[in-house]
């Protein structure tokens, strides 16, 4: 496909599904931990309940990536987006079933809690939405069919403030439909149409190519991909081209980028396994406030990586933001120990200004190291890793602040400082990198 015709291609369609993702994940934000704990669960309850989503995405990333470059990005999208929908149904008959004891667990004292049916219905639904989970990844594996070298780190700003403002709207709208009635359950309900409604989006607004088989080298194939699997629309790969992880591990820089995605998501998933148990147990917030918080976070993003990205983004390398906003990211966990709201919000602030400034510019430099015809296996096995270092993070993270309690924020600041050190190494491979899509 000529240059000229990608650039026809309009973004808005994927940064559409892109906030209707995010939007459905993040209205059940600020009570998942509440139903949790109304259902019998504790802190290490809430973070394998966030570890099986992970788990079964680390299953299944892997074969959307290779599929989405067989098949093209928008029937996998159609697929993952539909196991999403199917998910929140299941989430939702979760809600309306008989809260009565399905197992009783006691591991200690300090540790028993009891599985039941909704909880159980729960963890199916996470698992399931974990499976099919590639519709982020792939959506922006979209974006990077139809992005030049030159409008890569702008559009991967918008497509992260897009999901930011899905973040935003998400959690306050959450805040005010829980507090009806209907409780948590128009929340869910709501989660479960925004759903729907991205299918009918990719259905009638995404457009696909017909595939062609090409078989030269990775190198000698210029085409410029973003966040998530790599796809042409004009080819399938030739079998004898596959890449396995082997192949991936001896492609230059691609283990260092593997390492810094486990580390980035390490750190995240313990925070974000330890925040709401925090703000419940121990701040004392209620629902609206929770949901206050995620969209205050979301918002700042929103504007670091929409406007402020927009107007930096060509003035400094990647590799230079990445290291300004780990230092910030890193600084930031230190913040939420303060035990109020003066040092939490500015905990925020710090968070998600590197949070902002780090993401999409690390996101850039994936796709220019991952290459060109294969990047759908290398952002599989990038995706994986992430989902391993959650699983890792969710769980041990969840037992962990039983133990510590808050002082567990001090662990993905110490890996936030790790990955500032690490992130050196970009500086140095990125020009080589540009050197090579020119």
């Amino acid at each position: 496909m000529a240059l000229t015709e990608m650039k026809r291609i309009s973004i808005f369609p994927v940064l559409i599904v892109n906030f209707i993702g995010t939007l459905g994940y993040s209205i059940i934000l600020p009570f998942l931990i509440v139903l949790v704990l109304t259902f019998g669960g504790n802190e290490l309850t809430y973070g394998i309940l966030g570890a099986t989503y992970s788990f079964f995405q680390l299953l299944g990333a892997p074969m959307l990536g290779k599929w989405s470059d067989n098949f093209g990005r928008k029937k996998i999208l159609m697929f993952s987006q539909g196991g999403t929908f199917l998910a929140w149904v299941l989430f939702m008959v979760a809600l309306l079933i008989p809260n009565k004891t399905f197992i009783h667990v006691n591991l200690s004292t300090s540790s028993a809690f009891i599985i039941t049916f909704p909880m159980a219905m729960l963890f199916i639904a996470r698992a399931l939405d974990g499976i099919t989970g590639g519709n982020v990844s792939v959506a922006n594996a979209y974006l990077a069919d139809i992005t030049t070298e030159k409008e890569r780190k702008s559009n991967y700003g918008k497509m992260a403030a897009s999901a930011n403002l899905g973040f935003i709207i998400g959690p306050a709208l959450a805040g005010i439909l829980g507090e009806t009635a209907l409780g948590e359950l128009l929340p869910v309900i709501i989660a479960m149409f925004i759903s729907l409604i991205a299918v009918f989006v990719i259905f009638f607004l995404m457009n696909e190519a017909n595939p062609c088989e090409i078989t030269g080298q990775v190198e000698s194939c210029k085409i410029k991909k973003v966040f998530g699997q790599e796809h042409k629309d004009c080819y399938v790969i030739a079998e004898s081209e596959r890449f396995r992880l082997r192949d991936i591990l001896r492609k230059n820089n691609i283990p260092l980028m593997l390492i810094l995605y486990f580390i980035i998501f390490l750190a995240f998933n313990f925070f974000y396994v330890a925040f709401p148990v925090y703000a419940v147990d121990r701040l004392d917030w209620n629902l609206f406030e929770l949901g206050i918080f995620f969209s205050v976070m979301g918002f700042i993003m929103v504007m670091v990586q929409g406007p402020v990205l927009s107007k930096i983004s060509n003035k400094f390398p990647d590799g230079y933001l990445v290291l300004a906003g780990s230092l910030l990211l890193g600084s930031s966990f230190f913040f939420f120990t303060g035990g109020n709201e003066v040092f939490i919000y500015s905990g925020v602030i710090l968070f998600s200004t590197g949070n902002g400034l780090m993401w999409p510019s690390f996101l850039s430099i994936l796709s220019k190291v991952a290459g060109k015809k294969y990047q759908g296996s290398i952002q599989g096995y990038a995706s994986s890793a992430g989902s391993l270092a959650s699983i890792i993070g969710l769980i041990t993270g969840g037992i962990i602040y039983g133990f510590i309690g808050k002082a567990t924020f001090w662990i993905p600041g110490i890996l936030m400082f790790i990955l500032f050190v690490l992130s050196f190494k970009l500086l140095s491979i990125q020009p080589s990198t540009a050197e090579t899509e020119n």
